[in-house]
């Protein structure tokens, strides 16, 4: 901290030598402020001496009354005490904030990349209020103890010089020992800062990459960041605390060794011809003035003084420096060799070696199911099954019975938070029944032996995922031994992806996710599922962002796929493009045609309303509520 000091001092003097008039203002009004600690003691001790121990009742009284008046005026003074406090902390913070904003448009002119980092001007604003909080209170805290300080210094002084042989020695001692731990103080406060942002910066990326970590089975290496990280910060903590136990060993030295000594040598010096006023009036000015100004002080100085440097020392460096080092880019981030990820925030793992994007995706071969199931796709089988989120907690889905036949397009429908996102996440394997049976294709859905589930069925939730990298790795996620070119452009014009594909630059085009929409996250999504080997697909409300003709042409290029489709619905029209639809109605399930749940289903008849076959799709808004259903682990990506 010795450059930074150094660098800021001459600043810092510049700064209020522009202020003199502000700071003779508040000196001011603190010397009014401050003279009933003159009178607290002095004022006292008269009352005793003068007053009630010499049998004038009145006179002590008097002298109490003036003590309390000073009391009065001093607390009128602090009115203009803040107000001159304004005036010199406000333009501080200005001067921080015009810094902040410089400093951020250098950077994104100097760094077009960075431009779009709002979290390095939204830390940097946060670091200006810190600084404005903390100038504001050590000006005041410092104010208080210089004034406190010399009026009980000239009360002591007043009353007997040699009080000061009692009180000065140790409150000098303390003051040095407290002012040589500030240096390693501010030290370990920016260590502390350091680390607390850097597992800040750590969380937040694990927070937004979180599927990219699973995917990749990097989570064994990212704890071990993280936990390195923690230790890190409580390490500095821990020293903090250290320092601060030093400072506390000040406090003692400088504030309540005077009182000690002043009551073992009370004594002595009644001996040596001081009164008792006297004695008890030294007492107040260390026990009511200076110690708690010194304590107040310390703690000021401590904590928020070395706080302000290190803040002021981040705030003013050159254009170039950030409010800390760059996070160490292999904390979260696995490497794959034929993987190119794209700086976006939303990046932080890329697909490694063991992941199913393809080792190599030029690689012309066409995706084929690698699982032996039936020509038509594999046949889903449910047999009593019962689901409840909780041992105490209503089932979900009671007792349920339902097969879906090899090739079948099956649409659920049914309220939100029905149980339809449930029953796909149970098909998929994702949740285990508390009771009944799941099979796919003849297998239990959850079985520990096998090939790899997601050659057998692939779960599109709502929530699209979209990685950094190239559209042809995003669109290959689900295909372990690649795909052509030509099978690529066949899934993205079936699903409606070729003007999106144009636009980004062809296959080969760096994708930024945090530049997409939800629908175009969504249609990524979809051809990736359309193109994987998995027979089985699952669309948990997976067009929901996608406006009624895209779903209708997606949803087609799905039922045309070859295997088995089962599509959790938000509009009435897709479930008219079903083979059968099943309807959740609480614990109740109903399956059939459409013509035959219009017959046998008041909740269908609610939910189709007054829908034709020759009418237009009906607009996207008034489905809202249905698409923004609640996502949950019950529906996650299979993979």
């Amino acid at each position: 901290m010795t450059t930074a000091t150094a660098r800021l001092l001459p600043r810092a003097r510049r700064f209020l030598r522009r202020r003199t008039r502000v700071l003779l203002l508040l000196a001011g009004w603190s010397l009014l402020e401050s003279a009933h600690t003159f009178l607290g003691g002095y004022g006292l001790a008269k009352a005793l001496d003068q007053g009630f121990l010499a049998g004038h009742t009145g006179v002590g009284l008097a002298w109490l009354g003036v003590t309390a008046l000073a009391v009065v005026v001093g607390g009128l003074a602090g009115r203009g005490v803040f107000r001159g406090l304004a005036d010199l902390v406000e333009p501080l913070r200005d001067s921080l904030i015009r810094q902040v904003v410089s400093r951020s448009l250098t950077q994104a002119v100097a760094h077009p990349a960075r431009a779009a980092d709002s979290a390095v001007v939204s830390r940097l604003t946060n670091q200006t209020e810190i600084a404005r909080d903390s100038f504001a209170g050590l000006v005041l805290v410092a104010r208080s103890f210089v004034f406190t300080a010399a009026g009980a210094v000239l009360g002591l002084l007043s009353l007997a010089p040699q009080l000061l042989l009692i009180v000065v020695p140790p409150l000098v001692a303390g003051l040095l020992l407290f002012l040589a731990t500030l240096r390693p103080m501010a030290a370990r406060q920016r260590a502390f800062l350091q680390a607390d942002e850097d597992l800040s910066t750590q969380f937040g990326a694990v927070a937004e990459g979180l599927r990219d970590v699973v995917a990749c089975g990097a989570q064994q290496q990212t704890a071990a960041r993280a936990y390195g990280l923690i230790e890190d910060e409580a390490r500095a903590a821990r020293q903090l605390a250290r320092w601060a136990a030093v400072r506390c060993l000040a406090l003692g030295l400088a504030g309540q060794l005077p009182i000690l000594l002043l009551l073992v040598s009370a004594p002595w010096l009644l001996r040596q011809g001081l009164t008792p006023g006297v004695v008890l009036g030294a007492l107040a000015y260390l026990t009511q003035s200076l110690l708690p100004a010194l304590h107040t002080l310390m703690n000021a100085l401590g904590s928020a003084g070395t706080r302000l440097v290190v803040v002021l020392d981040r705030l003013t460096a050159g254009p170039d420096s950030g409010p800390g080092p760059d996070p160490d880019p292999e904390s979260t981030t696995v490497p794959h060799p034929k993987t190119t990820i794209a700086p976006d925030p939303e990046t932080t793992i890329a697909p490694d070696p063991e992941s199913t994007i393809a080792p190599d995706p030029t690689t012309p071969q066409d995706p084929a199911p690698l699982v032996p199931v039936p020509p038509g796709g594999p046949g889903v089988h449910l047999r009593a099954v019962t689901f409840a989120y909780g041992p105490a907690a209503q089932p979900v889905l009671d007792d349920l019975d339902l097969t879906v036949e090899p090739g079948e397009h099956l649409v659920v429908v049914g309220p939100s938070g029905i149980g339809k996102s449930t029953l796909t996440a149970l098909v998929a394997g994702l949740l285990e029944p508390g009771h009944g049976e799941i099979r796919v294709a003849g297998r239990p859905v959850r079985a520990r032996s096998g090939p790899d589930p997601s050659l057998l069925r692939v779960l599109i939730p709502q929530q699209a995922y979209v990685f950094s990298g190239t559209l042809r790795e995003n669109l290959l996620y689900l295909c372990p031994d690649g795909a052509s070119t030509s099978a690529l452009e066949a899934s993205s014009d079936a699903v409606g992806l070729d003007p999106l594909v144009r636009r980004l630059g062809g296959f080969d085009a760096p994708l930024d996710p945090g530049v997409l929409s939800q629908g175009e996250r969504q249609l990524i999504a979809l051809g990736r599922a359309h193109l994987s080997p998995a027979p089985l697909v699952l669309l948990d409300e997976a067009t929901c962002h996608l406006d009624p003709a895209a779903e209708m042409r997606a949803e087609r290029a799905f039922a045309e796929r070859p295997g088995t489709l089962i599509v959790v619905a938000h509009r009435i029209t897709s479930a008219r493009r079903a083979d059968r639809i099943l309807v959740l109605d609480g614990v109740r399930a109903t399956c059939g045609t459409h013509d035959e749940l219009l017959e046998r289903s008041a909740l269908y008849r609610d939910l189709a309303g007054s829908w034709q076959p020759d009418a237009l799709p009906a607009p996207e808004a008034p489905e809202a509520p249905e698409c923004a259903e609640r996502i949950s682990a019950k529906s996650r990506y299979l993979s």
